[in-house]
């Protein structure tokens, strides 16, 4: 039984995992197909006055931080520091 449950709480991470890397991929794609739209459509209606970069600037702020919170330090880095510190206690219980 507990390793059914050892099973399905690693199926559970897993699939959250997924989701978070299918989501950073699909603000990707969206970025790479409204940015240049939106800078044929501001070239085409008004090339004196550029206004695309707020959009690609602002959008690729928020893909940037996606990306760091997705494959950043944050969640691997916490989750070794987890593993390290418990076997440490281990460890440290084994031996008193």
């Amino acid at each position: 039984m507990e390793t059914f449950n050892k099973e399905n709480l690693a199926y559970e991470k897993a699939s959250k995992r997924v989701k978070e890397i299918k989501g950073f991929y699909g603000n990707l794609t969206s970025y790479c197909l409204v940015i240049p739209f939106l800078a044929v459509l501001n070239l085409l209606t008004s090339p004196g006055q550029l206004w695309f970069y707020w959009p690609m600037l602002g959008w690729g702020i928020g893909l940037a931080a996606h990306g760091v919170n997705t494959f950043g330090i944050g969640k691997d880095w916490e989750e070794k520091k987890i593993r390290e510190l418990m076997d440490e206690d281990r460890r440290n219980n084994k031996t008193v």
